[in-house]
C-alpha cells in the first residue's frame, strides 16, 4: 500500500509541476487532488476543461502541451471536458495578436473541425473525455449572449494588456474581440468546471472563467496555464499561420526532419513539454552531445504518434538525407500550367512559404536551393520546362515541372 500512495502522490504532483508555468489557487488544487491523508484513494474526481477553437484543420505539437496536461489529469481519475469552440472560433481569440483575425465561415469552422477528435484522440482517451462544442449553448441564444455583456464592464475587459498595446499603436479592437474571453469564461460555467488548462497568454480568458462563475453563483475553478511552445525558428509561438509548426498530421519523415531544425536552446523545453522523458537526466544528456540527444528527442516524439518502427525508419531516411547530403526517397510532384515562375512566386504558389515576405525571408537566409544549389536573387524566373528539385531548408523537398 506503501509504494501505491507514493505512486499516487507522484502523479499528482506531477499535474502541477511538470511543464506547468502557474497554478493559480494552488493550494486549493492541491487539496482538492490530496483529499484528506485518511481518504487519499478517494479525493474528489474533478471536471477538468480544455478548449480548442478549430482555426485551422490541423493539430501541432503546439497544442498537444495542453492535450497532455489534460491527459495526465485524466489518467489520474479526473474527468476531461474537450470543448470544440466551433462558436468562439468565429471571433478568433484576440490572446497576443497585434492585429484583428480574419473571419472563419460557418463552412471552414465546419471543415476544420472534421478532424480534429481523431487528431487529439492521439494523446486524449477520446472515448472517456467528455466532448462539448460550445455552439450548444450559444447557437441560437442571442438572450445568453447580451445577458454575458451585461455582466462584465469594458473597461474590465480593456484593461489586458494586449488589448492596451494594440490600441496605444493605433490598431483597433473589435466589440467582437472585447467580447470574446466573456464567451470564453462563460464555457467554463456551462460545463461546471473545477479546472480550466490554458496557455499562459489566455490568463485573462481563464481568470474570466473564474469571474462568470462567481457571478452565477458557482464554485471558482482553478487555473493550471502552460507555456507557449516556440516552433521550428525557435522565436515565435508554434502557428499555421508562421510557417513554423509541427503538424500531428504530417507523415513521421517530415515531423523528424522539423524536431532536428529546432534550436538546440529549445530541447530540453520540448523533452519537459511534449514527452515524458526525464527532464534533467535529458537536460544533462544535451550539454554532453546536442546532436545525439536531439535525434533521441526526433525519434520519441515520431514514435509517439506514428509509432516506433516509422520512427526508427524517419531517423534512417533523415541520416541518409542530410548526413550524406542524398535526396529523400519519396519527394512529392507538382506540375504547373506556366513554364516559368519568380521564385518568390514559386515559393508561395508551392505552399514551400506562407506568404511572400517569408519567401523573401528564406532566400535572403540562404535556405532556398534549385537543383543543389543555393538561390539568393528574389527577382530569379525559375524555368519549370525541364523539370526542378526544389529544397527549402535542410528536409523539404520538392519536385517542381511545367505541364507543357
Amino acid at each position: 500500500m506503501k509504494c501505491l500512495r507514493e505512486e499516487i502522490i507522484m502523479v499528482k504532483n506531477n499535474l502541477l509541476t511538470r511543464g506547468a508555468a502557474e497554478v493559480i489557487e494552488k493550494e486549493h488544487l492541491e487539496q482538492a487532488l490530496r483529499g484528506s491523508p485518511s481518504t487519499m484513494l478517494r479525493a474528489r474526481k474533478l471536471r477538468v476543461k480544455f478548449g480548442i477553437d478549430p482555426t485551422a484543420p490541423d493539430l501541432h505539437l503546439g497544442h498537444t502541451v495542453l492535450l497532455r496536461k489534460l491527459r495526465q489529469f485524466q489518467d489520474a481519475g479526473h474527468k476531461a471536458i474537450l470543448i470544440i469552440g466551433d462558436f468562439t472560433a468565429k471571433i478568433g481569440d484576440p490572446s497576443g495578436r497585434d492585429k484583428t483575425r480574419s473571419p472563419l465561415s460557418d463552412k471552414e469552422i465546419k471543415n476544420n473541425f472534421k478532424t480534429y477528435l481523431n487528431q487529439a484522440g492521439k494523446v486524449l482517451d477520446v472515448k472517456k473525455a467528455e466532448i462539448r462544442h460550445n455552439s450548444e449553448w450559444f447557437g441560437k441564444n442571442q438572450e445568453l449572449i447580451l445577458e454575458l455583456a451585461s455582466k462584465m464592464s469594458m473597461e474590465r475587459v480593456l484593461e489586458r494588456e494586449d488589448f492596451q498595446k494594440r490600441i496605444r499603436a493605433g490598431q483597433e479592437v473589435t466589440m467582437l474581440e472585447a467580447l470574446y474571453p466573456i464567451l470564453q469564461g462563460y464555457d467554463s460555467v456551462a460545463v461546471k468546471s473545477d479546472v480550466e488548462i490554458g496557455g499562459n497568454d489566455q490568463k485573462f480568458n481563464l481568470l474570466m472563467g473564474r469571474r462568470l462563475q462567481r457571478k452565477y453563483g458557482m464554485k471558482e475553478q482553478d487555473i493550471v496555464t502552460m507555456p507557449l511552445l516556440e516552433g521550428t525558428d525557435g522565436v515565435q509561438k508554434m502557428s499555421k499561420s508562421y510557417g513554423n509548426y509541427i503538424g500531428l498530421a504530417e507523415k513521421p519523415e517530415t515531423m523528424f526532419g522539423k524536431i532536428m531544425s529546432i534550436p538546440d536552446a529549445l530541447m530540453v523545453k520540448y523533452a519537459e513539454l511534449l514527452t515524458d522523458l526525464p527532464a534533467e537526466k535529458f537536460a544533462a544528456r544535451t550539454a554532453k552531445d546536442p546532436r545525439r540527444a536531439k535525434l533521441e528527442l526526433a525519434k520519441t516524439i515520431v514514435g509517439m504518434y506514428h509509432g516506433k518502427s516509422a520512427a526508427k525508419k524517419a531517423e534512417e531516411e533523415f541520416t541518409r538525407v542530410v548526413s550524406r547530403k542524398e535526396t529523400p526517397t519519396e519527394v512529392k510532384s507538382l506540375k504547373f500550367k506556366v513554364k516559368s515562375l519568380l521564385l518568390v512566386d514559386l515559393l508561395v504558389q508551392t505552399k514551400m512559404a506562407p506568404s511572400k515576405s517569408e519567401a523573401r525571408r528564406l532566400v535572403k537566409q540562404g535556405g532556398v536551393k534549385i537543383n543543389g544549389e543555393k538561390q539568393n536573387n528574389l527577382d530569379k524566373n525559375i524555368n519549370l520546362s525541364v523539370g526542378i528539385l526544389l529544397q527549402v531548408g535542410r528536409h523539404r523537398y520538392l519536385r517542381v515541372q511545367s505541364r507543357h
